[in-house]
């Protein structure tokens, strides 16, 4: 019998006293056998450390100490890390029932694969709950963060070959990190939706867009002009979508 692979979930928080309970239960009630959670906390001040601290030895690995963001504490996570898949939980998301044996279905049978992606479902609070993600494709990742981070594994030997996040993106680090493979990031999908993604946060802004087009630019995947064309087209999009939100609040 082939051993079940170890699997690393990292999970950064900072005053997130609200919903880490919630984090850490979903990691917790996975039917998978093996997994380490490693939670990095920036050093909050509202009660998240003394949650952590009543989770005794059920949490694999905590850590309170100032961070420089979420991506240094996912660095901090990596060096810890022993898994050979790793993914990184957010204290405001929860795994769904069965995600990680999904996950780990998937790869064995796509023993080749380093990048493991799902749906993931978006909880916002007028109740509007759309599913995202879809397979990874090049061209359309070139354009835009086509995955949902929260709902991709990676295999340790990505982080290997590409090194970590760089620190001085403060939104879109982990699609600069993916764009370093290019076309060749060997992927594999699966249609369930493994997590949920609370809405909000500096992802869902137009922040993330005008960083995400210095990522394109700066990885030499799209010109400064055609760039500056999708950032346009993103924007557009984004504040059809909060004027489509802010009018369904009315009727919730």
């Amino acid at each position: 019998m082939i051993a079940e692979p170890l699997v690393s979930i990292i999970t950064a928080v900072f005053n997130g006293s609200d919903s880490i309970t919630n984090c850490i239960e979903s990691v917790l009630n996975q039917d998978y056998p093996r997994i380490e959670h490693i939670i990095l906390d920036g050093g909050s001040t509202d009660g998240t450390v003394e949650i952590l601290h009543s989770y005794g030895d059920r949490v694999s690995l905590w850590i309170s100490e100032p961070d420089s963001g979420v991506y240094d504490a996912w660095n901090k996570g990596l060096k810890l890390a022993r898994g050979e898949w790793i993914a990184f939980l957010g204290a405001d998301d929860f795994y769904l029932a069965g995600a990680i044996s999904t996950y780990m279905q998937l790869a064995n049978e796509h023993p080749t694969a380093e990048f493991l992606t799902s749906r993931a479902r978006l909880d916002h609070p007028t109740g509007y709950s759309p599913i995202f993600g879809g397979p990874w494709q090049w061209p359309r990742f070139s354009t835009a963060m086509s995955t949902i981070h929260v709902g991709v594994m990676h295999r340790r030997s990505l982080f290997e070959r590409y090194g970590n996040f760089d620190t001085s993106y403060r939104i879109a680090a982990d699609y600069e990190f993916l764009l370093r493979a290019r076309e060749n990031l060997q992927s594999a999908f699966t249609p369930a939706t493994t997590v949920v993604m609370r809405a909000g946060g500096l992802s869902d802004s137009t922040a993330a867009l005008r960083e995400a087009m210095r990522v394109k630019v700066a990885a030499g995947v799209r010109s400064l002009p055609m760039a500056l064309l999708q950032l346009r087209l993103g924007i557009a999009r984004f504040h059809i979508r909060r004027t489509y939100l802010k009018a369904r609040s009315f009727f919730v």
